[in-house]
């Protein structure tokens, strides 16, 4: 299949035979947009559609682009993700954009469950308890990024400790540990949270290890910002794949 053939059976099998609106206003920026999102970017890597939904859910609650996630939680339904993987995705942005970004996003998935007749709430992922969420955490944390984690708490000024604290707890503990998706998706999803945020350029390179750390390639941490791209620009996509290839060098 040619560019074209391939942009017009991906976008029917995500969205279905309706074509987008724009095209009555601007035909030739969606042929453009059509060509290269779903002709070229989802074509390159090994990465299955299911990640690469995940990824454009993340990176959409990022860029906070309403309509489009909308759009691409139906697509998600589409392809077979589950209600209670989309959600955990979106849960995974939650320590990185702040928790109302994060609500902006779930609202919108509860719009489309409601819709389709999925009732809410979902079953319950969460994996700990107050008095085991630091201590499970703090494990997720070391398993991703080893023992340096060890050393930002041994370093840490003792008016900062808490910030370590709610690290392992919040971010690791309650999130990180939850049901629904296994680390190895999570911390794809973070890398990706992380690169479209943009400013957070040591935070993409300790999540590029910490990738690395728990199975993720080089291959698919390229696939995964070439994923990114047509909804991140280049220029951050250009950080995020400097920063792969200075915790990755080229062999």
């Amino acid at each position: 299949m040619n560019r074209v053939e391939k942009s017009k059976e991906k976008y029917k099998q995500l969205f279905g035979g309706t074509a987008p609106a724009v095209y009555a206003t601007d035909p030739d920026f969606q042929d453009i947009l059509n060509g290269f999102i779903f002709g070229e970017v989802f074509y390159q890597g090994d990465l299955d559609d299911k990640q690469r939904e995940l990824i454009t859910l993340v990176v959409l609650t990022t860029n906070q682009t309403m309509p489009q996630l909308k759009a691409h939680i139906q697509a998600a339904l589409n392809i077979g993700i589950t209600p209670v993987e989309i959600k955990e995705a979106v849960y995974q942005c939650a320590p990185y954009l702040g928790f109302p970004k994060t609500l902006n996003a779930i609202n919108e998935i509860n719009e489309v469950f409601e819709d389709k007749n999925i009732a809410l709430p979902l079953e319950s992922q969460s994996q700990t308890e107050d008095n085991t969420r630091f201590d499970h955490g703090l494990a997720v944390q070391m398993k991703i990024f080893g023992d340096t984690i060890s050393t930002m708490r041994e370093t840490a000024p003792s008016n900062q400790v808490h910030i370590q604290d709610y690290l392992s707890s919040f971010c690791f503990g309650d999130v990180y540990t939850r049901g629904g998706l296994d680390l190895t998706t999570r911390e794809l999803l973070t890398f990706c949270i992380l690169s479209a945020l943009g400013g957070a350029d040591s935070q993409v390179k300790a999540h590029v290890q910490g990738n690395v750390n728990v199975g993720n390639d080089k291959d698919t941490l390229i696939a995964a910002i070439t994923h990114c791209l047509p909804y991140i620009g280049f220029p951050r996509t250009l950080n995020a794949l400097a920063a792969i290839n200075e915790v990755i060098p080229e062999a």
